[in-house]
């Protein structure tokens, strides 16, 4: 089964080996048909500390690292 991996941009990077990501989805309301934007957060492992603030990244889904964290950062994107 394919890992699920999604696209964000870091907004906290100040734990050790830890980055929290914000991902933003388009969803529509199923009557309205209005488009409207939701956000969730994630923490991500970070194994180098070499993702800063800002930058675009790709998460992917792993075995549960800690209690909060079950996702690592693949890549940088632009």
């Amino acid at each position: 089964m394919a890992k699920r991996q999604l696209k964000g941009r870091i907004i906290s990077d100040g734990m050790d080996k830890t980055v929290v990501i914000n991902v933003e989805r388009i969803k529509e309301h199923p009557k309205y048909r209005r488009r409207f934007k939701v956000h969730k957060k994630y923490k991500a492992h970070d194994e180098k500390n070499e993702y800063k603030i800002g930058d675009n990244v790709t998460i992917e889904e792993t075995n549960p690292i800690s209690k909060d964290k079950a996702w690592k950062v693949i890549k940088k994107t632009s």
